[in-house]
């Protein structure tokens, strides 16, 4: 769904282990790469013995092909075929320069094979490599095994879950999200430090609402980007009952949100969704943000700028849409079970079936006519990632959580868009949000990426993260 990954390859190699190892090494692991549609970057056997790195001389020449790639490089794989060089492996990714995330794969023994001549030692060599990168200050991951062989199906995992961490660690960098309003007086709780994100190379590019109902008001009914977005919404979602001039209203807000994103090279989105766009525009924005997030263009409500970043995380982990939800009710006397809750922006994508409606929470205020354009029906069942993350103003640092569960059937009575989840020692979680301080808001995913979020996270992004139940 995402641009094609492209992994550095560095295939170790030390002279008095049995050195054809890396040559077969080598041709495994590419084929293996190959096979699972990632393009690979490795010296070539002109270029180095068997294009395996043992030298410094080896190292500079490995290095240099990385930087020449540097721009479609999204990770490096460090292969024992044998115990390897420590210092030269860890040179090449000092001279690189890459700033990816680095995955550490030792190649077993077989018992039948322990003389001279077919001895790895690549066990012993795993220690020795990641001491040393270890020394030089370059954070690395571990395959799951100690050793793992290339083709097998545990490391077809861990190359899934490492594709996984450089989507993530790579999507963060330079992202720039677009905070659209300003953030709900009664909403303390969504508050952030921008200078933090930046810190992260994360930048806020805001726009006053008001410049977003000012263009509204200049464009025409008739505006060629207000039609097609108005086709967009009547084929996204069933519209049956909701007045045409409400469905146009949304349409030039629609477009107007994507050419400014555009324009401002704009990646993801938090909205300021009540209640001056009700009161000033006559609409909420939900299906809007419905459609963006359902298009992998994450959009929070209530300017949560982080919690739309908790989305992104998770979009670009499993490359599916992501959802903003409430901690919202308990769940009868289940202490594992909650209703997750919002009224609603979720993306189809979460819905067993959705229609528009209007918004029964807001209408209360400004009435129903003002408020038609959220989704509304049942999350459907199946396996679930949460996370969030939030900025601690108090210590300096981005922190956050992260877990797993599922949505399930369990009978529901309510609006919006609204699922029952099951949480393993889920009251320890909801302890843990309440004593340090998180959000109501949680980002969740339709997947099985919170290991993916916890390593990227903690060991490539310096980001405090807590995996519940791990």
């Amino acid at each position: 769904m995402g641009k094609k990954i492209t992994f550095g390859l560095i295939i170790g190699n030390r002279g008095f282990f049995p050195d054809h190892l890396a040559m077969s090494g080598r041709e495994e692991m590419i084929q293996v790469l190959q096979s699972a549609g990632i393009d690979v970057v490795v010296l070539g056997p002109e270029q180095s013995k068997h294009g395996a790195v043992e030298t410094h001389e080896e190292a500079k020449r490995c290095a240099a092909l990385f930087r020449s790639a540097s721009d479609r490089i999204d990770g490096v794989i460090v292969s024992l075929p044998n115990f390897g060089d420590e210092r030269a492996i860890a040179d090449t990714l000092r001279l690189a320069r890459l700033n990816v995330p680095v995955l550490v794969q030792a190649t077993p023994d077989a018992p039948a094979k322990m003389t001279i001549a077919h001895r790895r030692d690549s066990f012993c060599g795993k220690m020795s490599a990641c001491n040393n990168l270890k020394q030089y200050g370059i954070p690395y991951s571990l395959t799951t095994l100690h050793t793992v062989a290339p083709g097998s199906e545990e490391f077809k995992r861990d190359l899934a879950w490492f594709a996984g961490v450089c989507r993530v660690v790579n999507g963060l960098r330079n992202l720039r999200i677009g905070a659209i309003g300003a953030r709900p007086a009664a909403f303390n709780t969504v508050r952030y430090s921008e200078k933090l994100l930046e810190a992260s190379g994360i930048s806020v590019e805001t726009l006053d609402l008001s410049e977003v109902l000012g263009r509204i008001g200049r464009m025409k009914d008739d505006d060629d980007s207000a039609m097609r977005k108005l086709q967009s919404i009547q084929k996204y979602v069933s519209t049956s009952g909701v007045p045409e001039a409400a469905l146009l209203k949304m349409a030039k807000l629609g477009a107007v949100v994507d050419q400014w994103m555009s324009a401002a090279s704009v990646d993801i989105s938090a909205v300021q969704c009540w209640t001056s766009i009700e009161e000033n525009l006559g609409v909420v924005p939900c299906t809007v943000m419905s459609m963006m997030s359902d298009d992998l263009l994450s959009s929070a409500c209530e300017v949560d700028v982080c919690g739309v970043l908790s989305m992104h995380c998770l979009r670009l982990a499993s490359e599916t849409p992501s959802a903003l939800l409430d901690w919202n009710n308990n769940y009868g006397s289940d202490p594992n079970k909650a209703v997750c809750f919002h009224c609603s922006n979720l993306p189809k994508h979460f819905f067993r079936e959705v229609k528009m409606d209007f918004q029964e929470i807001i209408a209360g205020t400004v009435g129903k006519d003002n408020t038609f354009g959220t989704c509304v029906g049942r999350v459907k069942s199946g396996p679930m990632s949460y996370a969030r993350l939030s900025t601690d103003d108090r210590t300096g640092r981005i922190r956050g959580y992260v877990g797993a569960g599922n949505f399930t059937d369990d009978p529901l009575e309510t609006f919006g868009g609204a699922g029952v989840v099951e949480i393993p020692r889920m009251q320890e979680l909801l302890r843990y949000i309440c004593e340090n301080g998180f959000e109501h808001h949680v980002a969740a995913n339709f997947s099985s990426v919170s290991g993916i979020i916890h390593e990227a996270a903690i060991r490539y992004l310096g980001w405090d993260t807590y995996w519940h139940a791990r």
